[in-house]
This record gives structure tokens, C-alpha cells and sequence, in this order.
């Protein structure tokens, strides 16, 4: 009986260490797949976490993340439906839906990237060349539909500069008809229609980065100068027109002021006249005698120096400065 049971014991120790030995056991970490293989062949896709069976030896276990997954394209030089090149750079986001096709498409992670790397860069260039430059670099018309956001980036006032000689009241600039957001929603949908075959989903492709090519740079440089030189030419028409405007408000405020000044010195001088000829005719009446002489004398100091001839003293001007009785 003791035998038996040691003979048992013995054999289940031998066949805990064959197991170890031969590691029957995988583990498929939290946010990974796998798939399960035999000579090559799929017996098996474990899409859940956890510990699993396989025959030792024979199975082999291929693991693949479930998280979604980047993209990074490389730059591309693309003409746009105008011939217009330009370089464009994208990133995708994906992820493994099916392991199954996926192990039997593409294997590996690295032949996904190189797989996808050639559908997205083929779907894109597809997309930039049916496309006008204003598709590709703008998302929506509401740069025409703003009213001179520009004025207010310049620090002016919208309802005092009217960019009027540009487009009657403002910029209008070339209306789009897809724009940049939706050209990236038919570059995704174009290079989906051959994913399933991959067992992959592509989430999306974003346009990153959009950069003109060194022959562009230049027009479009050019461009924009024209369009800020005739911005600023508006800007210095406005400012003259308000100047005129301030200038003339002015003129009339100094003439109206000016005339009101003149009207009331008048009226002064007027007064002060009448007030002398009252006071020169009460002295007159007084002492008309005196009055005479004392005219006459003030009469001398502003005249006598002034003369260049010499004069016969045997005048009525001069009698009461010859007058041996001084009158």
C-alpha cells in the first residue's frame, strides 16, 4: 500500500516537473491579443486577458497590442490641382480589429506600418492632387465672412475702417469647397476600403503639417505683401479722410471762434470810442480854450519829428508854439 502511494506520488511530481519542463501555459496581457498557431496554422484567436493552454512544442503564440495605434507619415511632395506643389505631413491613428487576417496578411506590427505607410501615403496623394491649394490649407469660408477681423488684430476699430477700394467693404478671398478637415475624412475613407482585408481599422488621417514648396514660398509671400500693402493702403485713405474730416471741423471751430472774438472787440471798441467822445466832449465843453491847446500840443510830439523840410512858422498850425503868449 505504501509503495502505491509513493509509486503515485512520484508520478505526479515527474509529471508537475514535465509540465514545468514543457511550459503548456501562456499569459496574454491586459490590452493584448493573440493568436495561436500549429505548423503554421491558425488553431485558435484569443482576443481576452489571461492565463491559456497551448500543446508544447507544437504551438507557437503571437501576440498583438489591442490599444490604438500612430502613424507618422514621411513628407510628401504633392502638386495640387492648380500645379501647385506643396509638402505635406500626416499622422494616422489605427488598430488591430481582426488578428486572424492580420497574422495572415501582414504578420508582424513592422509589415503593418509598411503596409499601411503605402496605402495612406497613396490615398493622400490622391486626395492633395484633386484638390485646389484652398481645400488643402483652409477648413471653412469664415475668413469672408468676418467683417475685417483684421482691423481688430491691427488694433482699429471695425466700424470706423471700412476697406472700401479692396472688395467694397471687405476682403473677400477665394471661396473653398471641401476644405482642410473634410479632404482628411476622403483620405481615411479612400485608404479604409482596403483595410478589411488586413483585418485593421484606420480611425483617421490628420493632416499635421502643410508647408509650400520653395517655388511656392515665394508667390505666396508675394501674395500676402499685396494683400497687407493694399490693407495698409486702406488704413492711410481712412486716416486722410478723418483728417480731412477733424481738420475741417477745426477750421470752423477757429473761424466761428475768431468771429465771435471780432464781433465782441467791436462791440468793446465801440463802446470805449463812445465813451471817449463823451468824455473828449464834456473836456471841450468845460474849457474849449484849453482843449484847443492841449490837442495841438499832442499833435506836435506825433508830427514835428517827422519832418524832413524846414517849415515857415508863420502857420496857424504852429501858433501856439511860436505864440509869444503861448496861445
Amino acid at each position: 500500500m505504501k509503495k502505491n502511494a509513493k509509486i503515485a506520488l512520484t508520478s505526479v511530481a515527474a509529471f508537475l516537473v514535465l509540465a514545468l519542463i514543457l511550459n503548456p501555459f501562456y499569459i496574454v496581457e491586459e490590452g493584448n491579443q493573440a493568436i495561436l498557431t500549429r505548423f503554421g496554422q491558425i488553431v485558435a484567436s484569443v482576443p481576452n486577458a489571461g492565463l491559456h493552454v497551448k500543446v508544447p512544442f507544437i504551438d507557437s503564440v503571437t501576440t498583438y497590442p489591442k490599444k490604438i495605434m500612430a502613424l507618422d507619415g514621411d513628407d510628401q511632395r504633392i502638386p495640387t490641382k492648380e500645379n501647385q506643389f506643396i509638402i505635406v505631413d500626416t499622422t494616422s491613428r489605427w488598430r488591430i480589429t481582426d488578428p486572424v487576417k492580420f497574422y495572415e496578411s501582414v504578420t508582424t506590427v513592422d509589415g503593418a506600418y509598411s503596409r499601411l505607410s503605402d496605402i495612406i501615403d497613396s490615398s493622400v496623394r490622391t486626395v492633395i492632387t484633386s484638390s485646389g491649394l484652398n481645400d488643402v490649407v483652409r477648413s471653412s469660408n469664415l475668413i469672408n465672412e468676418l467683417q475685417h477681423s483684421e482691423n481688430f488684430a491691427l488694433g482699429a476699430d471695425a466700424d470706423e475702417v471700412q476697406l472700401k477700394g479692396i472688395t467694397g467693404d471687405k476682403i473677400i478671398y477665394d471661396a473653398i469647397e471641401r476644405g482642410r478637415q473634410e479632404l482628411s475624412s476622403e483620405m481615411a475613407n479612400t485608404a479604409r476600403t482596403k483595410m478589411p482585408e488586413f483585418g485593421i481599422e484606420l480611425i483617421d488621417i490628420v493632416l499635421r503639417q502643410i508647408k509650400y514648396s520653395d517655388e511656392l514660398t515665394d508667390s505666396v509671400y508675394n501674395r500676402m505683401i499685396k494683400d497687407r500693402n493694399q490693407i495698409a493702403q486702406t488704413f492711410r485713405s481712412t486716416g486722410e479722410g478723418k483728417k480731412a474730416e477733424w481738420m475741417g471741423k477745426l477750421e470752423n471751430e477757429k473761424k466761428s471762434i475768431l468771429s465771435s472774438a471780432y464781433d465782441k472787440s467791436e462791440k468793446i471798441k465801440g463802446e470805449a470810442d463812445a465813451q471817449a467822445s463823451a468824455i473828449y466832449a464834456d473836456a471841450y465843453n468845460r474849457d474849449p480854450e484849453f482843449y484847443a491847446f492841449w490837442k495841438s500840443i499832442e499833435t506836435y510830439k506825433k508830427t514835428v519829428p517827422n519832418f524832413e523840410k524846414v517849415l515857415s512858422t508863420d502857420m496857424d498850425y504852429f501858433k501856439y508854439l511860436y505864440s509869444p503868449n503861448g496861445r
